[in-house]
Formats: structure tokens, C-alpha cells, sequence
């Protein structure tokens, strides 16, 4: 059995349609499945049934959980300059981090919004396919000895955005005797964490939103898949919206009429 004919199949039995994830990128993770595991797509298949703990194993196999806490600081910075400044103020505020994985960019978003003085007046969503992933960023709990260059992008990003006397110790706690790093209860708690699988299922929340993070997701994706996620997204932003992507990434060929690059990130045509 081939990979595209195990997803077909996994698909079915499962829920999850992987299909439309980049040829390489799927069956690089695949080939690592079947290393770890000792089975066969077809052994794979048969344990699926009736067992949906080792599906989830498989889906969070598949999924990308990448992330940290201020990833590429000079973005950060940017988006302090010239973006949150022209979020609205009178209105509520909607933000969405798509593919949130653990929840630190989120969490580095609500401490930008802190220091702006935008954190009351917002909402702010994050959504994964993930459900593991998902419960480690409502937990807002993460390794220290792992990411402790977590301080230094702390430090870089409040340095660049005018937030120099800004400790990482006032929204986070280091528990180095339990190796952890903890979200204070300033941040926890504010944002909402919900599943989400972007093949099938639309924003899991009623809002119009006013920027949207897609970073580093759609690389994952074939080109079909893009266009359909961001036709979405696009329904989702109000007239002024702002979607930030990947610094590597650019909106596909099928969507170019339907954004315009606006520095670091997009804004919808109308």
C-alpha cells in the first residue's frame, strides 16, 4: 500500500483527511510513523479500529508542533510598529493564531497586547488540530532547560518595542527546581484554546477577527488546500484586517487578486 492510499483509508476510518498536506512533508512523517511504531500502513489501519487513543497518537504524529515564545523578535517589533497601533480602539478587539500548536505565540501576542495597554479591550483565539498540544497551552506550562532562550526573545523583542524595562519574570515564572517555565495568572486564562481541523471545519467562533497569525502552517499544505484555508480566512477578516504569515512564506498564486502585501504582512482586497 502506498501513502496516498493509507490516507484515503486513514481518512475514512478516522475523520482526519491528511490528503491535501504537501506530498513531501506527509510522507516524510509517514516513513518516520512506520520506523517508530514497527508497523506496516496496512497494521496501522487494522490498530486504528476501534482504538481512537491510537489515532490521536497518529494525528499528533503527523501535525507540526513547533513554536516558541517570540519566534523571529525582529517581526515582533515590527508588528508592535506598525501593526497594533492600528488594531481598533473602540471596538473589541479579535485576534486568531491558526495552527497555535502549544500556545506561545499566543502567549507572546497577549503579552504585546499587555504592554500596549490592548490586553482588556481584546480576544483572542487560538486553534489547533492538535488536542494534546491544545492542553499544554491552556496549562501554560513548558520546559525550562529546553527554552531557556525564551528570556533572550523575551528581552530582544521589549528592547526593539520600546518596552526596555519590561522583565519576563512579570508574565512568566521560572521554576528551575521542576525544570518549568509557567504562565502567570496576568496571561492564563485569557485566551481561548478550541480544536480545529482546517480541512474540514470553518473558525470555531462567531467573531469577525481583525488579524489573523498563519505563520509557518501553510508550508505544510498543497496548493489546493491553501487556497480553500485562506478563502476562509479571508470571509473571517473585516474590511481593514491584517493576516501575518511565515517570513518565508507568500499567499499562493490562486489567491494574489485576493490580498496585497502590505510590509510584513497582508491585507485583503475588497
Amino acid at each position: 500500500m502506498d501513502y496516498k492510499s493509507f490516507l484515503k483509508v486513514f481518512g475514512n476510518q478516522s475523520g482526519y483527511d491528511f490528503s491535501n498536506y504537501s506530498e513531501n512533508s506527509i510522507s516524510r512523517r509517514l516513513q518516520k510513523i512506520c520506523e517508530e511504531t514497527g508497523l506496516t500502513f496496512e497494521e496501522i489501519l487494522d490498530k486504528i479500529v476501534g482504538d481512537r487513543s491510537f489515532v490521536r497518537q497518529i494525528v499528533e504524529d503527523i501535525t507540526v508542533n513547533t513554536t516558541e515564545l517570540f519566534r523571529d523578535p525582529s517581526v515582533w517589533a515590527y508588528l508592535r510598529q506598525n501593526m497594533y497601533p492600528k488594531l481598533p480602539k473602540m471596538t473589541k478587539t479579535t485576534i486568531w493564531h491558526i495552527g497555535c500548536s502549544t500556545g506561545l505565540e499566543v502567549y507572546s501576542d497577549l503579552v504585546m497586547l499587555s504592554e500596549m495597554g490592548m490586553l482588556e479591550n481584546s480576544r483572542v483565539y487560538g486553534t489547533d488540530i492538535n488536542e494534546s498540544v491544545l492542553e499544554v497551552a491552556r496549562a501554560g506550562e513548558y520546559v525550562y532547560s529546553f527554552n531557556k532562550n525564551y528570556v533572550t526573545n523575551f528581552d530582544e523583542v521589549m528592547k526593539e518595542s520600546g518596552f526596555a524595562g519590561v522583565k519576563f519574570d512579570k508574565y512568566f515564572e521560572i521554576d528551575e527546581k521542576n525544570d518549568l517555565i509557567k504562565v502567570r495568572d496576568i496571561l492564563k486564562g485569557r485566551p481561548t484554546f478550541m480544536k480545529q481541523d482546517l480541512v474540514k471545519d470553518k473558525a470555531p467562533f462567531p467573531y469577525k477577527v481583525d488579524c489573523v497569525f498563519l505563520r509557518n502552517v501553510m508550508i505544510y499544505f498543497d496548493e489546493q488546500l491553501q487556497t480553500k484555508i485562506l478563502g476562509e480566512v479571508k470571509e473571517k477578516m473585516h474590511p481593514e484586517a491584517v493576516l501575518i504569515m511565515g517570513k518565508q512564506e507568500e499567499v499562493p498564486v490562486t489567491m494574489k487578486n485576493q490580498f496585497r502585501k502590505a510590509g510584513l504582512f497582508y491585507k485583503k482586497h475588497l
